[in-house]
């Protein structure tokens, strides 16, 4: 498979998936189900061996989460089906990175342990990836209490109807959200509704972007999707991939304080969470621009007017990548005053201890999981409303590349790290990739007098009144008038 088209934004319509029951798949599958207990393992796995899809084709891997009692396999259970536990660490995104790295199949399906699929879940998630190799595959979920039920029951059930009271189960907010962005098409944001539980997504982008993060002990499936978006990946809502999911949410038991447990990490991680990152003076983990500027040659007075106009900006929330030759800079033995990477020397000890500040020797493809990347010559310094303007241009329509025209013939830009890697994943050798982030994001070219305006004419001072002499020498002296007090001493005078 090599058809990699070049879809704009998040609008995948120009995809054409195979029917269900009416194709033969050939990528194959693993299901990892991360459980700790598993009370309703034994009915997922009574769901997940009714699947259409081929049998031979599917694998299933429950990774067993510090279990006590471990966790034993039911009778009614898929064929192809292992218990791979964590030699290390403890949590949800543990235990599906650890049933990852198990993994043979292509394609990864997350499931939790407490979800019941319909018959067509796999067969559904799986199809898109047939056709194009850079989707996440979103299925759907209801709420519902536990029935007594038993696995053979759900096993012999043609639909989840059958055996579960969907006409009262509340569905996700995931599927209002889908409703009303035109199944993600529109969508600003669409990793927001990518939450985990039932998720599918070709293997090696899983690893591409590093897995979960284990830190993330609440929201780690957020994060793990903004991560993706930042990847260039476009997210696909599978309507038919129906589940349930036993019980409600933690959120719902106590939404106070998950949406607590969760904010810190978000905050940290996703840039573009904007309202949650209003506390000033701060520095986070992910910074929401890197400013990329190559110094190499250039004299030490530009850089640090360069750095210090970066990060004095209205927009503080940066990281400034200054590109040389560091690595050329060895620490043997050496005559300091005839050095020949003096001045880079000097450059390194000026800026190495700034967290703010990365000194590298080639800036990487793209900024992820950074947002945003500028980059723009050195000896141009950014305006304090610079990055800011910039970003609110962008974020009207989702630009993918703003370039501002420089008076001088060069050129200062601001990149979408989201449409920057999508170019990566679908150029060819050789390929420009502003010509196809024009294709999936737009570019656009603008004049540079709003993002580095133009400072205002000094204004003339203004024209006072000159200040009164005091009272008593108010009258002039030739006129013959006499103050108050004047009079009043001549009046006492005697003659």
């Amino acid at each position: 498979m090599n058809a990699r088209p070049a879809m704009p934004q998040n609008d995948y319509s120009a995809l054409v998936p195979p029917e269900l029951g009416a194709w033969s798949p050939t990528l194959s599958v693993s299901v990892v189900i991360p459980a700790h207990g598993g009370p309703h393992l034994d009915l997922t796995l009574a769901a997940l061996a009714a699947q259409t899809y081929p049998g031979h084709l599917m694998e299933v891997l429950v990774v067993d989460d510090g279990s006590e009692p471990p966790i034993r396999l039911p009778e009614l259970r898929p064929d192809n089906i292992r218990i791979v536990r964590p030699e290390t660490g403890w949590g949800i995104s543990n235990a599906v990175n650890t049933g990852v790295k198990a993994a043979d199949g292509e394609i990864i399906q997350r499931l939790d342990a407490d979800m019941v699929a319909c018959r067509e879940h796999i067969e559904a998630m799986a199809r898109w990836h047939h056709v194009t190799d850079y989707l996440v595959t979103i299925g759907m979920k209801k709420f519902v209490e536990t029935p007594p039920l038993t696995p053979g029951e759900v096993y012999r059930a043609r639909h989840l109807g059958e055996v579960f009271d969907l006409a009262h189960a509340p569905g996700s907010s995931t599927e209002a959200t889908i409703a009303k962005t035109d199944g993600l098409r529109k969508s600003r944001n669409p990793y927001h509704v990518c939450t985990g539980p039932t998720i599918a997504l070709p293997r090696e982008i899983f690893h591409a972007v590093g897995g979960l993060d284990p830190g993330v002990t609440r929201g780690g499936d957020t994060e793990f999707a903004y991560r993706l978006a930042m990847h260039g990946v476009v997210f696909v809502p599978e309507l038919e991939a129906q589940a349930v999911h036993l019980g409600l949410p933690a959120q719902h038991r106590d939404r106070e304080r998950a949406v607590r447990a969760v904010e810190p990490h978000l905050a940290q991680r996703i840039p573009l969470r904007r309202d949650l990152r209003k506390d000033r003076g701060r520095h986070w983990l992910v910074p929401y621009v890197e400013i990329v500027l190559d110094i190499a040659d250039t004299p030490e007075s530009v850089v640090r007017q360069a750095v210090s106009a970066a990060l004095d900006g209205k927009l503080q929330d940066v990281v400034v990548t200054l590109v040389a030759p560091w690595s050329l800079l060895r620490d043997g033995r050496r005559s300091v005053l005839e050095d020949p990477w003096f001045d880079l020397r000097v450059l390194r000890e000026v800026f190495a201890h700034d967290e703010r500040i990365r000194l590298i020797d080639e800036a990487s493809p793209t900024p992820a999981p950074t947002p945003f990347r500028y980059r723009g010559p050195v000896d141009v310094p950014l305006h304090r409303a610079t990055l800011e303007r910039m970003i609110e241009t962008v974020q009207k329509d989702l630009t993918g590349v703003l370039i501002v025209d420089l008076p001088d013939g060069r050129t200062a830009r601001l990149e979408r790290t989201s449409a920057l890697a999508r170019a990566e994943l679908l150029a060819d050798l050789g390929d420009d990739l502003d010509d196809i982030i024009e294709t999936t994001h737009g570019v656009r070219h603008v004049p540079p007098d709003r993002y580095w305006p133009k400072p205002a004419p000094p204004q003339a001072p203004a024209v006072t009144a000159p200040a009164p002499e005091p009272f008593a020498a108010t009258a002039p002296a030739d006129t013959g008038e006499r103050t108050l007090l004047g009079r009043l001493k001549s009046a006492l005078r005697p003659n």
